[in-house]
């Protein structure tokens, strides 16, 4: 098995990347396999802001929904779809790894959710084909770094199991949240959710 031995962290910018082709950011995602990273990943495993719930989930279903989470877009964008394959088994090793060398107690499985313009927006231009099995992974914003850093180090085994690790968000990631007229604001007043 071919080891990735990386993992992303990717701005996803606006969902107007998935049509704009002015977007600089979306022709370094369309570059993706020939400049970026060559190997073909065996899964994915994405980290989006956009999905944010109290315990870790991860979605378990056989084949990813398009979930169209903004407004105000144009209509062309609310007709695309990424359906990759889920990611079942990736999603139950991400549970044992969190569980197991990442101590917590609780971890979700949702059968439902499919993947947010977080994952899917990024996912389309990297990966067109949509036939890698992908599985996303929620955060926990009301959670301090030091336990999404403790996350991730649980999570680091995958790299050497072929699995890409995507974290897709933005530094400054939930605008309604943010205050401009803020002088002196506080990370948290910043927030990772939609």
């Amino acid at each position: 098995m071919e080891k990735v031995n990386q993992t992303f962290y990717l701005s996803h910018g606006s969902p107007s990347l998935s049509i704009d082709d002015s977007l600089e950011a979306r022709q370094f995602f369309k570059s993706w396999k020939t400049t970026v990273l060559q190997q073909r990943p065996k899964s994915i495993l994405v980290i989006s802001a956009h999905w944010d719930t109290k315990y870790p989930s991860v979605n378990t279903v056989e084949r990813n929904s398009t979930i169209h989470d903004f407004g105000g877009f144009p209509e062309v964008m609310y007709k695309l779809k990424y359906e990759a394959p889920g990611a079942t088994e990736l999603a139950k090793r991400v549970k044992e790894l969190l569980m197991g060398e990442g101590g917590m107690k609780r971890v979700d499985e949702d059968t439902k959710r499919g993947l947010d313009h977080g994952a899917w927006v990024p996912l389309m231009l990297m990966y067109p084909e949509a036939d890698i099995p992908v599985c996303q992974l929620s955060v926990q914003s009301s959670q301090n770094a030091t336990y999404h850093y403790n996350m991730g180090k649980a999570l680091a085994p995958l790299k050497d199991e072929g699995v890409l690790i995507v974290g897709s968000g933005s530094a400054t990631h939930n605008l309604r949240k943010l205050d401009f007229g803020m002088a002196n604001g506080s990370p948290c007043s910043l927030g990772f959710g939609v």
